[in-house]
């Protein structure tokens, strides 16, 4: 059995490889050298350049629910806020890796085996995060909402990337309203459960910058 730090640091190198050279071109000698494991103990963890996908994503979902699944003053809110708030903690945890996962959508793109690895991850982690917002997300219709919940994230991830702003306004706004487009086809949100707070930054952020939007696509 490998130790969680030997995987941890397989799955380090490999995220480091990965941004530096792309997916197809990293090796297991190469991710073994990076981390200064032994490729005996890294075959006990992985068994394909695929196993990484799941690693990487269980670490950021253990990241995200280490933090807690939902704080004492997100207990009187409504679904869409406490997924709000989910879903920022896990861009958060994802902001170290913002070259890896680069890279690796592009990949993606050219490789139908990776696109489907990681939207088998992502949906795997989306049931967690669903969890977290304490949301149900047992049987078969956890398995539809935490699909769409994946899908609807990676465009929400789409826009991170090329969000500049420190506050991330326009991931916020990206947010915001993919969950309340979404929240009738997943049913799994209550828009009129949905509570303002104007003294958490971040959800006030958001609200001003949808509204910027459509005050912008009306004039």
């Amino acid at each position: 059995m490998v130790s969680e730090t030997t995987r941890a640091a397989c799955l380090n190198a490999f995220l480091a490889l990965v941004a530096e050279q792309g997916f197809e071109r990293v090796t297991f000698a190469q991710i073994a050298v990076r981390a200064g494991v032994p490729l005996s103990q890294m075959r006990v963890g992985f068994a394909s350049p695929f196993d990484f996908l799941p690693a990487f994503g269980k670490s950021i979902d253990l990241e995200v629910l280490a933090e807690g699944g939902l704080a004492e003053d997100m207990a009187g809110e409504g679904p869409h806020e406490r997924l709000f708030e989910v879903l920022m903690r896990r861009l958060d945890a994802l902001e170290p890796h913002r070259a890896a996962i680069v890279s690796l959508r592009n990949s993606a793109r050219r490789n139908p085996a990776l696109a489907a690895v990681l939207l088998k991850s992502n949906t795997q982690s989306q049931r967690w995060m669903l969890a977290a917002a304490g949301i149900d997300a047992a049987g078969l219709e956890g398995d539809v909402k935490a699909h769409g919940l994946a899908l609807l994230f990676a465009r929400v991830v789409d826009v991170w990337l090329k969000d500049e702003d420190p506050g991330l306004s326009r991931t916020m706004a990206a947010l915001d309203r993919e969950l309340r487009s979404g929240a009738k086809l997943l049913d799994m949100l209550d828009d009129l459960a949905y509570i303002a707070l104007p003294w958490r930054s971040r959800r006030a952020s958001a609200s001003a910058s949808v509204a910027v939007g459509e005050a912008s696509e009306g004039a």
